[in-house]
């Protein structure tokens, strides 16, 4: 399998497993409203990682590919329901920011941890 396949696919499934940890780790160590930031973060960005790799996925394979000012559309798009939902979340003060802010982050520890050990991969191929 190529990397790049491995990756995403990693990534993909490790965006729910650390979502769910962090929400157990939320709900056990936090305040409701905390643990409510990580699960509404998290599904709000893992949801948004699943839709544009999908979109790119489809949009990028011949023969279907599809013209950019429609890839940025969709981008856009799905950036401004993200923000309203965002928007909505904070004001109405039904989410903790720096729970949020966690729960949004949850691709960016995935592709960190991918990143982590693909590293030591090849590190330990290199050894060898």
């Amino acid at each position: 399998m190529k990397i790049e396949k491995r990756l995403i696919r990693f990534v993909t499934r490790m965006n729910w497993v650390l979502l769910a940890a962090a929400a157990v780790a939320g709900i056990i160590l936090a305040s409701p409203s905390f643990a409510r930031g990580v699960v509404f973060g998290g599904v709000i960005v893992t949801v948004n990682f699943h839709l544009l790799a999908r979109t790119l996925k489809r949009s990028l394979t011949p023969p279907h590919l599809a013209p950019v000012h429609i890839l940025l559309l969709k981008y856009y798009l799905r950036f401004a329901i993200s923000a309203v939902i965002i928007f909505f979340l904070i004001t109405r003060h039904l989410v903790n920011l720096p729970g949020l802010i966690v729960g949004l982050s949850m691709v960016v520890f995935s592709i960190m941890l991918a990143t982590i050990l693909e590293v030591s991969k090849l590190k330990t191929k290199e050894v060898a």
